[in-house]
């Protein structure tokens, strides 16, 4: 195999805006994929230069010349970027590879872009695009293994890629690690529900946080597990035979159903400072939040007593909550919402809407099918405004009480609360910071959603599926944020298939029935 200059750009921001949030969060956004293939190709015997794009770095001017290939790694959000990055790539005859969870949720749209197409990726499938490294134009080809991959690259293998992130980054720098992949819950939204859960390894795990000890004085690790703690003695063993306790720093996403006390106790022990379970929604998935089929002020009232107890131990909790599900109806939900910010001051909240990412979860298929997912660009598919149909709300009710919510939950009142109850510096200012990202970012996009509904016809119009003309009003928020990159933006790449996933499964039913067809009158024949 030719030896060959290789760039991986890992996309943690989609424009170049220098906000204080951007500066202390971005670079802990830093994705361990991206990391491992590039770990994968030096082993491979290839050159390869690592960017983290955070929104400082030129992603022109700071790439190599003479590349031979281009992976990179993003989330939907990043994916307008993505499209214009590798279009500007591939016009120098670079062949473009896109992985991450976008390349998953939208392959048949990604395909027309990229030369190559990831799915689960291991070091078979980065082997076998390194070996072939054609181009396929003017359509893609997509590449999965059958299953995530059962080993991944150490921190010390991955740490000539990470150790530039984190001079990135400011306030606090923390290091992302998995102890598993996979998830045992079923909530029918996530991209994790389908997939097994499965541990990895706890000799490498307990190699890693040894060798972060002598790398850097105060460790941080963010764990990227969707659930942390699934196993929680065996991986709270391994980090106790590891390190002493509280030498490093831990945050960990995790459901309240493994957060007993006892849990909490040994987590406080062992360094953990964040935690972010999901509460998700008072009307549904208390499988997740241990409160079986308790609905309503009952579920609010449990949930706060154990969230402010986790507050004991834990000096930053982040609550998860999902709107625009189905069951959500009327004012409820989000007045239920401000009742829990009110009983539980020192949790952050943070308030996700339904968002339909392709084939991201079974769930978006039922959307696909009732025609509600519409096709808003990519680059706002961030949680914060919905591409699905509500099915209980008017466009203009639903964003109404999520302003509503957003205020109360990130007055100063509230801002100043949570600095009350948490004491460290860390988690204190780390709230500042995200409650005044919410007041100029979040609260800043459902006001304009809503202006745009009560004064736009034609925004309103595309939102209820009168019309397919994409609004001036997303077309102008992508050109400032693309800046050099907007005149790389391909034709067309602004529009897509919201309906792709669901064609893609009547497709392959329609061919099932058409071989069993065949296979009938194969065995007729010979009657």
């Amino acid at each position: 195999m030719n030896r060959k200059k290789i760039a991986i750009i890992d996309l943690a921001a989609n424009n170049s805006r220098r906000s204080l949030y951007g500066r202390v969060m971005y670079p802990n956004f830093a994705s361990i994929m991206p990391q491992a293939i590039g770990v994968w190709c030096k082993e491979e015997g290839h050159d390869v230069t690592f960017m983290c794009y955070t929104g400082c770095e030129d992603l022109i001017e700071d790439l190599p010349e003479d590349l031979d290939l281009a992976i990179i790694g993003t989330f939907t959000l990043g994916a307008q970027l993505a499209y214009a990055l590798s279009n500007h790539l591939r016009s120098q005859g670079v062949i473009t590879v896109l992985g991450g969870p976008h390349a998953r949720c939208y392959p048949e749209d990604a395909q027309q872009y990229f030369d190559y197409v990831l799915g689960f990726t291991d070091k078979a499938v980065i082997r076998e695009v390194l070996s072939d490294c054609s181009k396929y134009r003017p359509i893609g080809t997509y590449i999965s293994a059958k299953q995530q991959p059962m080993v991944l690259p150490s921190v010390r293998e991955r740490w000539s890629f990470i150790e530039p992130i984190l001079q990135k980054a400011w306030l606090f720098k923390s290091v992302s690690m998995l102890g598993s992949l996979g998830c045992p819950y079923t909530c029918a939204f996530c991209i994790d529900a389908t997939i097994p859960y499965q541990p990895l390894d706890f000799n490498v795990l307990k190699d890693d946080l040894r060798f972060l000890l002598d790398q850097l004085k105060h460790p941080i690790v963010a764990w990227h597990d969707p659930n942390f703690g699934v196993r929680f003695d065996d991986y709270m063993g391994a980090i106790e035979e590891a390190v002493p306790p509280n030498s490093i720093r831990f945050i960990a996403e995790s459901s309240l159903s493994l957060l007993s006390e006892p849990h909490l106790k040994r987590l406080k022990k062992n360094g953990f400072k964040a935690i972010l379970p999901g509460i998700e929604s008072w009307f549904d998935l208390g499988n997740k939040s241990k409160t079986g089929s308790m609905i309503g002020m009952e579920k609010v009232r449990k949930i706060s007593h154990e969230v402010n107890t986790i507050l004991r131990y834990i000096p930053y909790v982040q609550a998860n909550f999902v709107f625009g599900l189905d069951t959500d109806q009327g004012a409820e939900p989000f007045e239920l919402t401000k009742r829990f910010v009110d009983m539980t001051p020192g949790v952050y909240p943070a308030y996700n809407i339904v968002t339909a990412y392709g084939r991201a979860a079974s769930l978006n298929l039922d959307y696909q099918r009732a025609n509600r997912v519409i096709p808003i660009p990519f680059h706002f598919m961030n949680n914060l405004c919905t591409n699905v149909k509500p099915n209980n709300y008017a466009w203009t009710e639903f964003y109404t009480y999520m302003i509503d919510l957003n205020n109360h939950a990130f007055s100063w009142k509230s801002i100043v609360n949570r600095c009350r109850v948490n004491k460290e510096p860390i988690p204190r200012w780390t709230n500042v910071i995200r409650g005044l990202e919410a007041r100029v970012g979040k609260m800043k996009m459902n006001r304009e959603m809503l202006q745009q509904f009560e004064s736009d016809t034609k925004f309103r119009a595309y939102f209820e599926q009168e019309t397919t003309e994409l609004p001036q009003f997303y077309i102008n928020q992508i050109q400032q944020d693309l800046g050099a990159l907007w005149k790389w933006l391909p034709t067309g790449a602004l529009s897509y298939d919201p309906n792709a996933y669901l064609k893609s499964e009547e497709s392959k039913v329609l061919t099932v029935k058409a071989k069993d067809l065949r296979h009938t009158e194969v065995v007729g024949s010979r009657h």
